[in-house]
């Protein structure tokens, strides 16, 4: 049996044709949809949500192509794994749970999928949270040089349908464990049964997740930039936490989110990447403080 959320039910919830989300739901309160990023699933969220549903109705979906959520093909539509088409995702599943407004969360890979739910629903989104990322115009301006070589795997996997993956396929253990190893900064954080869960998730999800990114290296740039070009903005309270990866990469984080919000409360921090599981009480905590703005 795989990992699941102590004291949060289950469902299977439809959100666009032949497409449902796997989604555990606990709690009662003002609702908080939690996105996982990756290479993960909705366990991530695990003790933030477990504290958060004290007081709150907290909703955590794996995303589409990732976990048990259904996988579409994405050679027939190559808007499938678009940012846009994923958030429309999160909405539909909000409502579909009786919440039209909801605030909302994403970490890495979840945190653009909520960046762009912030832009195109902005009367659903009452506070957004960006957990250890850049929208994804901006991640693309600041890689430069050898310092973008942290980024390699966007690289990959923006190529052509078929390389890719049949390169991570060849041994999806060994890619999606690097980055279980290299962006940790306490191992402790994710144990041997979720790091399984993790990794038995991806191996089988390999085409939807290269889809994931090569969208983001495609349609969703074009998104972004028209959006910035339009002057559109985050108008919600928003908040960022991430690593100080601006000292290291020669750019400035905060101004660049500021470029985007309105409303914004901007934070560096010093756990590793997967700051949910490192750090749990003090992401609780964080967006509490969010949440009453």
């Amino acid at each position: 049996m795989a990992p699941v959320i102590p004291g949060f039910d289950y469902r299977r919830v439809p959100v666009a044709d032949g497409v449902s989300l796997n989604a555990a739901v606990a709690g009662s309160g003002s609702p908080l949809v939690l996105l996982h990023g990756f290479p993960q699933t909705h366990l991530m969220w695990r003790h933030v949500a477990a504290d958060l549903a004290v007081d709150h109705t907290v909703i955590c979906p794996d995303l589409r192509g990732y976990g048990a959520s259904d996988k579409p093909a994405a050679d027939a539509d190559p808007a499938a794994y678009a940012k846009r088409t994923m958030a429309a995702d999160i909405v539909a599943l909000a409502r579909a749970l009786g919440h039209d407004r909801f605030a909302l969360a994403g970490h890495d890979r979840g945190a653009l999928v909520a960046f762009r739910a912030g832009l195109d629903h902005p009367a659903a989104i009452t506070h957004l949270a960006c957990l250890d990322v850049l929208p994804t115009l901006d991640m693309w301006d600041v890689l430069h040089g050898t310092t973008g070589a942290v980024g390699f795997h966007l690289y990959l996997m923006a190529q052509p349908p078929g390389l890719p993956e049949r390169m991570i396929s060849a041994c999806p253990d060994d890619f999606f464990g690097h980055f279980l190893d290299l962006w940790t900064g306490d191992p402790r954080a994710i144990p041997a049964d979720v790091r399984a869960a993790y990794l038995d998730a991806c191996r089988t999800a390999v085409p939807s997740i290269v889809a994931d990114y090569r969208a983001s290296a495609g349609v969703d740039v074009d998104h972004d930039r028209a959006d910035r070009d339009g002057g559109r903005r985050l108008t919600m309270p928003v908040t960022v936490v991430q690593q100080d990866w601006g000292a290291a990469l020669g750019y400035d984080a905060a101004a660049v989110w500021r470029a985007w919000a309105d409303d914004l409360e901007h934070a560096s921090v010093g756990y590793g990447h997967f700051m949910a599981e490192e750090a749990p009480a003090d992401i609780a905590k964080t967006l509490r403080e969010l949440l009453a703005r």
